[in-house]
């Protein structure tokens, strides 16, 4: 437990980071972490306003079987398929923790306060099927600080415009190109056009647009070392920066664009960048990298617990750094061009992987369900 006098010194620079239009959250939820008070003493002595979930999160939180016990007990007992039982744990956890969240959903008029929960990876690239499961994932979380995670796929667009259409809070997840990202404004956009035109209040809805981070670093920099020269030597830790600020810019551009214009006076929310992938897997980078260098106002930076702890600790928060970047940012990602290195072989090779990452964490997930269910006397679990 962080003590009263660790949490006064730790949260100054958390407090900043607040302070510059940031809201922090977590990248990780379990119900340990919910039961222990954990995720309630870092709302209130970490800065923490929000709490994103994805597959792997669970795979390694379900996985353990910490505090699942019960719950698999009486799933067994009943006999529900696998998926079922993993859809049961899942979104009782998100509903947990989104009660936890709840003061800050209120205070916060909505805007944070948030848990989000991703639809079944395997459905990444069947729009009707992705429709279907995010309404399910709502109405059992049942919550309004609820926020539906689609995948920035082809199919994942029309998704997201017909449920933001239905009035339901969506959180885009897998964004890595800046093409795919102006695609993923323009869907939640006509999402809101229709919401409006079908009478729903868009005051009560909100987005985020989640675009990767490190994963760029990590795969344009393994490109660089294998060209080898100084000069592309020297471009390495430089593109995913680059790409998240012009990320920003087209951000900036869109929400002042004569659609958002004609949308704002219903009641409509920008939908915020996040950035998420923040985690540095670099060890030769600096810890908190992605969180010092994308500090701008209106956006998330979703950490895992260690980046919010090293931030807490020794992250340098010292005001804008993206608005100002934006012709840098531009010649960073040409210089890398130049070398050779396909900027869009390389972000679609990263969503092909991300989807088969989460694929596989789901996977993984239901075997170990189907094995404790199977402990438990369920036949054909």
């Amino acid at each position: 437990m962080i003590t009263v006098t660790e949490a006064t010194a730790t949260a100054v620079t958390l407090k900043r980071l607040s302070d510059e239009g940031v809201s922090i959250w977590l990248d990780d939820l379990s119900r340990k972490r919910i039961e222990s008070g954990n995720l309630a003493e870092l709302i209130e002595n970490r800065h923490v306003v929000g709490v994103t979930t994805n597959p792997s999160i669970f795979q390694a939180a379900i996985g353990s079987g910490e505090g699942y016990e019960e719950q698999l007990a009486d799933l067994a007992v009943r006999g529900v398929t696998v998926d079922e039982a993993v859809r049961m744990m899942t979104t009782a956890d998100v509903r947990a923790a989104a009660d936890v969240l709840r003061p800050v959903f209120e205070t916060t008029g909505g805007r944070d306060g948030r848990v989000s929960i991703e639809v079944d990876p395997r459905l990444a690239h069947n729009t009707a099927a992705t429709i279907a499961e995010a309404k399910q994932l709502a109405w059992l979380v049942d919550r309004p600080n609820v926020m539906i995670k689609i995948p920035a796929t082809k199919a994942g667009l029309p998704a997201i415009t017909e449920v933001i259409g239905l009035g339901i809070s969506v959180n885009v997840t897998l964004i890595f190109s800046l093409e795919r990202y102006r695609a993923v404004m323009d869907a939640y956009l006509a999402g809101l056009e229709r919401a409006h035109a079908a009478g729903i209040d868009l005051a009560g809805i909100h987005s985020v647009a989640s675009f990767f981070v490190s994963r760029v670093d990590s795969e344009i920099d393994k490109r660089l070392a294998k060209v080898g020269t100084d000069e592309a030597l020297a471009l390495k830790g430089r593109a995913a920066l680059a790409n998240a600020r012009l990320a920003y810019e087209a951000y900036e551009e869109v929400f002042a664009g004569a659609r958002w214009t004609a949308l704002a006076p219903s009641g409509a929310h920008k939908q915020r960048p996040l950035w998420a992938s923040t985690g540095v897997k670099d060890p030769a980078y600096k810890d908190t990298l992605y969180v010092d260098e994308l500090v701008a106002p209106g956006t998330v930076n979703t950490m895992p617990e260690g980046t919010l702890n090293a931030t807490a600790d020794h992250g340098d928060i010292h005001g804008d750094a993206v608005t100002g970047g934006y012709p840098q940012a531009r010649a960073d990602l040409a210089a890398v061009e130049a070398l050779g290195i396909s900027y869009d072989e390389v972000v679609g090779q990263l969503e092909d992987e991300g989807v088969s990452k989460f694929e596989a964490a789901w996977e993984d997930l239901l075997d170990a369900v189907a094995t404790s269910l199977r402990g438990k006397g369920v036949e054909g679990a």
